[in-house]
């Protein structure tokens, strides 16, 4: 995960922001990588995955929690 979180820490420093607030939390990497997994699995199209992690971003600085998140996706990726 260093990437990531060095990645993280550059684009905070870039734009002005608290690296804490962007983030990823314990457990939310594996969490989104499940979700992306979903997405480009049940939609046949794995362009779908890196689509849905941003629009699940767009979602949570919104402010919607991730485990609601999560919720909707599994819900809809079982119809």
């Amino acid at each position: 995960m260093a990437w990531i979180d060095d990645v993280t820490a550059h684009l905070a420093q870039t734009c002005g922001l608290d690296p804490s607030a962007i983030a990823l939390g314990p457990g939310d990497a594996d969490l989104l990588l499940d979700l992306a997994a979903v997405a480009a699995h049940r939609s046949g199209d794995r362009t779908n995955a890196p689509l849905l992690c941003h629009v699940l971003g767009r979602a949570r600085a919104a402010g919607v929690p991730l485990d609601v998140l999560e919720a909707a996706v599994r819900e809809f990726a079982t119809r």
